[in-house]
């Protein structure tokens, strides 16, 4: 499956459409804008960028502000109610809703404040209960200062070595930590008992100015002014309920609209204009091209050309992969790793195929695979996300290979009646009695794909017509004849027991290549034309022989890297015989330990199986055949999420 065509496309007309043409663009869903003032077109025939403030700006920015609760969300709806209404309009009607909202946001907020403040009053009168003192008689003391507070249990012991100074501390309550009373102290000593006092960790409470008659009569006046503000607070939070149920379907809507025509606003910035022309351009894909033409037919004195998509050299051609219904939902792991180049290798399908068959071999269980198929399918159809699609389709991979493994939720003999149906004595393969042959397995599966990774790399090379590569690199055919013929030794050794490392062989498929790789850059400069810069034979030599010793290592840890699959084979059929074994020794609890178990094993087993095949897919599989160094085709579109400040 290859990359999607492009068409480069240059839209030009009267200023005065330049809005049409814009909007035109955004409902298409397929068009790519660059920024035409980067062309060479635009440069040498005088257009500039065009710049302007967004009048949508402001107005867009008090409707963000606008708090009706937390119940409020903006999000993308459908806006064709108002958009027909005029700026003017819409301006009016946020500027009366974000007065109302101001308003009313600022009453609970006051009242929240009060409640807040009155409470605390409430706290500190409460320790001045049953005192017979009118307060304000206390604060207009002439000559005495008084000063309400607490004061730690331990610290009140301490009182007793200040019996010289002239102040009196008299509580009139006590709880476990606290003594709770005032100090009494002549104006001309207050600094000094203030600071006797800090010292001691006195936490002194301040009684507010309209404090003036006897604490219990003020803790019911207090008490009542708190009670009222409760109701009055419960009466606005409800006025605001009933502002959001009357506004919020119309204030999404306008939000939508307000959007669209910023974001639109936004996107002139991509047009350059001479005098009152103006230029547009980017790329659509080839299979687009002509529906998207046909959109611009009824906008008077616009025009779109289509070129080939490399006609300017300053843009970057975007990358479309082409996809089908079960690669579809890979490509976010070819998004995570990056685009290829336009032109180069669509590496998607060799991943959906890989990943699939990885995580089915790792994760090889009946019913766990369909657990998860069905799960999976169940999440996109809610969420719509590209991971639960792709958790469906490896369900199925595992569900395949359980019936291989014979393996259902752990029960290893379930399916043997089965086998016997369709002609086998047992199920094909007892996974913990065949370790050999399971890792063995594994890395073969793993010489296959980097043996696969290395020709797909050697097309792409010869494709873009970097030989140096393609011919002599460790990933090009050089590498690829060493690496196969170490694999085909190894196995005439070990399957046909017969030994090919002879003079000839080593000198021809081994030495040979690693000479030829350790001087592939001149080489390859000799097969493009080019000229060599030398840099000296000593350090030539350095640098090539240890890159070389780099790249042998990198054939060997990239094989044994895929005994994993192996690995988490075993794993799979160990952590299950251990929930069996668990359900043996307590069979009253039996029922209760196999789902746990294998709710315990889907999870993190299943997890770290999908961890582990992605790693395979980046390090082993990418890093010989793709770079991932392209740009990704994006279609202008208007981005309703609002960004939390």
């Amino acid at each position: 499956m290859s990359i999607e065509k492009m068409m480069l496309v240059n839209i030009a007309g009267q200023i005065d459409g330049l809005d049409r043409a814009i909007e035109k663009c955004v409902n298409s869903e397929c068009f790519h804008i660059e920024s035409a003032s980067s062309t060479f077109d635009a440069e040498n025939s005088g257009f500039v960028q065009l710049r302007e403030e967004n009048p949508y700006k402001d107005i867009l920015s008090e409707l963000l502000t606008i708090n009706l609760g937390e119940e409020m969300k903006y999000k993308e709806t459908d806006f064709s109610d108002v958009a027909d209404m005029p700026f003017e309009k819409l301006e009016e009607y946020v500027k009366e809703i974000s007065e109302k909202s101001s308003v009313l946001n600022k009453e609970i907020e006051d009242t929240k404040k009060f409640i807040s403040e009155h409470k605390q009053i409430l706290t500190q009168l409460k320790h001045l209960h049953g005192m017979e003192i009118d307060m304000e008689s206390l604060f207009r003391c002439k000559y005495v200062h008084v000063r309400f507070g607490k004061l730690p249990v331990d610290s009140y012991i301490k009182l007793q070595y200040y019996d010289t100074d002239q102040f009196i501390f008299v509580h009139y309550d006590v709880d476990d930590d606290y003594y709770w009373g005032m100090y009494l102290v002549p104006v001309s000593n207050i600094k000094k008992a203030d600071k006797i006092f800090s010292d001691l960790y006195f936490e002194r409470i301040w009684v507010p100015d309209y404090v003036t008659g006897k604490p219990d009569e003020e803790i019911e006046d207090v008490r009542k002014k708190y009670d009222e503000a409760l109701k009055r607070k419960e009466k606005l939070l409800e006025c605001q309920k009933n502002l959001i149920n009357a506004e919020q379907d119309k204030l999404i809507k306008v939000f939508c609209r307000l959007k669209y025509l910023y974001d639109c606003f936004e996107l002139r910035s991509k047009a350059s204009v001479l005098k009152d022309k103006f230029l547009i351009v980017g790329f659509v894909s080839q299979k687009d091209s002509e529906k998207f033409v046909a959109l611009f037919d009824k906008i008077k004195g616009v025009s779109v050309v289509l070129k080939p998509p490399d006609s300017e050299m300053g843009l970057k051609i975007p990358v479309k992969l082409k996809t089908n219904k079960f690669t579809n939902p890979f490509s976010m792991f070819v998004e995570m790793y990056g685009m290829p180049d336009y032109g180069g290798f669509n590496p998607i399908n060799l991943v959906a195929i890989s990943y699939t068959l990885i995580f089915g071999i790792m994760f090889g269980d009946l019913g766990h695979g369909l657990v998860l198929a069905i799960l999976g399918a169940l999440l996109y159809k809610k969420t719509k996300n590209k991971l639960c699609a792709i958790i469906s389709r490896i369900g199925i991979s595992s569900a395949f290979f359980g019936l291989i493994f014979g393996s259902v939720f752990g029960f290893e003999h379930l399916l043997d009646p089965l086998y016997r149906m369709i002609g086998f004595e047992e199920k094909p393969i007892e996974v913990i009695e065949n370790v050999n042959v399971v890792l063995i397995s594994a890395i073969a599966l793993g010489v296959v794909l980097i043996m696969i990774s290395i020709v797909i790399n050697i097309i792409s090379c010869l494709k873009k017509k970097e030989y140096d590569k393609a011919l002599f690199g460790n990933n090009g055919i050089t590498g690829l004849v060493f690496f196969g013929a170490i694999i085909f030794a190894v196995l005439s050794m070990f399957v046909w027991n017969k030994n090919i490392f002879n003079i000839p062989f080593v000198m021809f498929f081994i030495i040979l290549p690693l000479v030829v790789m350790m001087f592939r850059e001149p080489l390859g400069c000799v097969v493009s034309g080019k000229k060599y810069k030398y840099e000296g034979m000593g350090d030539f030599i350095a640098s090539n022989f240890f890159e070389v010793f780099e790249f042998v290592l990198g054939y060997v840890t990239n094989t044994l890297s895929f005994v994993r699959i192996g690995g988490f084979v075993l794993s799979h059929a160990a952590m299950m015989s251990v929930v069996m074994l668990l359900s043996e020794m307590y069979q009253g609890a039996s029922p209760v330990i196999i789902v746990l178990g294998n709710i315990f094993v889907i999870g993190v087993e299943g997890m770290l199986s999908g961890i582990q095949a992605l790693r395979l897919e980046f390090y082993e599989i990418f890093s010989r055949c793709y770079d991932g160094d392209g740009k990704p085709f994006e279609p202008v579109r208007i981005n309703y999420e609002v960004n939390p400040e």
